[in-house]
């Protein structure tokens, strides 16, 4: 006779319905070894993927992280044609009517959404995604491509602002931040990006994003290359199955990345915040991870971080294809710092400050950029004894003199540029307190042919 029980049990448990992704909150599961503090090793195959990216997976047109929409579109578009298995739709319109525009590629069952330049000026993974449907769509044999085909569906939201991509700002052309529009939906993009989700119930979200470059890695001095993090979907912090998940991608990503730019990878600031889609998708069951490219020095286009993101996207889509990510250690994320504070951009240090009608003052000055790689559009942050602030570059003005730049009014009258806090930096560097024997100028923008003053 059956244990009527037991069979009760097993019926219940073989009807009982699904857990959709909202619902995945079991805890993680506790590792039976104690936790292994050391970053995994480097996938395999790493070398020669990078050895295969700058002549056969690079997309060339995008050496200038300003771009438009349209040109993004007008590179990447052809690469991802249903000749070579993508799918193209459009999903809605910006605030200025220009199409927002998705792309889906592969036939597995783990569905995973990408989506970047939420903020219109971070474009180093939008450049990214389009070497990743080359890579895709132009060798379908390659062993990774095949794994991702067989074993997971992508879906690329590439460009959320167009608007804002325009422009080259955060904004999108209502002057909304986007990820910060994750709750009240009051812009077309943020609805396109939560219906697409909704519609698509991904396993795994990629919110990607560019943050200033100026971030330290901790307390040290080293500038952040990479930051990552896999968001909170409560104010607790708390970390179940899909966070879980996410952390163990995460670290993935590290272990591709270390060989790179060890000690420059750090951790994003977990506080939940309930306006931002990265918090909002994890709160939604999606296994979400962050990816922030900070900056490294001398790579004036991102171009270096570009390939570094398309390292970062294949180390993680291949953990998740092949179930490798799942039992990485979590110590290998939780020991990266975080991010630290922002360091200025450039320090003018012991220069005379030369003002009319005030006497002349040995001040410093410290300076930030509206593009702070590329040095150009410079606002004066501080004046003053300025030796203990920390910068990016500093210019040594021992022994000159910082004097206005002169200008002439539309009446023909004449004055000087303002030197103030908060006021666009226009002066010379001089021998003299006149200005008549200038070595070195900024005007708003920092000459590439002469960063510095040439000292004798």
């Amino acid at each position: 006779m059956p244990n009527l029980p037991a069979l009760s049990l097993l019926l219940c448990v073989l009807l009982w319905p699904p857990m959709s992704p909202a619902q995945d909150r079991e805890p993680a599961t506790t590792p039976t070894t104690p936790p292994d503090t050391m970053v995994p090793p480097a996938p395999a195959w790493l070398e020669a993927l990078d050895a295969l990216y700058d002549q056969r997976i690079r997309v060339a047109g995008l050496e200038d992280r300003r771009f438009a929409p349209e040109q993004w579109w007008s590179l990447a578009g052809p690469l991802a044609s249903d000749s070579r298995g993508f799918r193209s739709e459009r999903i809605g319109r910006s605030a200025e009517g220009r199409p927002l525009r998705y792309v889906s590629w592969g036939e597995g069952d783990t569905r995973v959404l990408l989506w970047s330049q939420m903020h219109g000026d971070e474009s180093t993974a939008s450049m990214a995604l389009a070497d990743l449907f080359r890579f895709l769509g132009e060798h379908p044999r390659h062993p990774l491509v095949q794994r991702w085909r067989r074993h997971t569906s992508l879906h690329f939201f590439p460009i959320v602002n167009p608007d804002g991509a325009a422009r080259f700002q955060r904004r999108n052309a209502q002057g909304i931040d986007i990820n910060r529009d994750a709750r009240a939906l009051a812009t077309p993009e943020g609805r396109a990006l939560h219906d697409l989700r909704e519609r698509l119930q991904p396993r795994f979200g990629f919110n990607l994003h560019d943050q200033d470059v100026g971030t330290r890695v901790g307390d040290t001095g080293r500038g952040t290359a990479i930051a990552l993090l896999a968001p909170p979907y409560n104010q607790a912090r708390e970390v179940d199955a899909a966070r879980a998940r996410a952390i163990e991608v995460s670290v993935a990503i590290r272990a591709a990345l270390e060989p790179y730019v060890a000690g420059r990878i750090a951790r994003w600031d977990d506080t939940f915040n309930p306006r931002a889609f990265g918090d909002l998708t994890a709160q939604a069951g999606v296994s979400t991870i962050l990816v922030e490219s900070g900056g490294i020095e001398g790579d004036l286009q991102k171009q270096q971080l570009r390939k570094l993101n398309f390292l970062a996207l294949a180390a993680a889509l291949d953990a998740i294809a092949t179930g490798a990510h799942a039992g990485l250690p979590h110590a290998a994320y939780r020991e990266l710092p975080e991010n630290g504070s922002s360091w200025a951009d450039l320090r003018i240090s012991g220069g005379t400050l030369v003002l009319p009608g005030r006497a002349p003052a040995r001040a410093d000055l410290v300076l930030e950029f509206d593009d702070a790689l590329l040095e150009r559009g410079a606002t004066v942050l501080d004046i003053g004894d300025l030796a203990g602030r920390p910068a990016r570059r500093t210019i040594d003005a021992t022994g000159l003199y910082i004097v206005p730049v002169a200008i002439a009014g539309s009446d023909g009258s004449a004055g000087v540029h303002a030197i103030a806090p908060r006021a666009r930096a226009y002066f010379h560097l001089s021998r003299d307190p006149q200005g008549r024997e200038i070595v070195w100028t900024l005007a708003g923008d920092v000459d590439p042919d002469q960063p510095a003053p040439a000292r004798d």
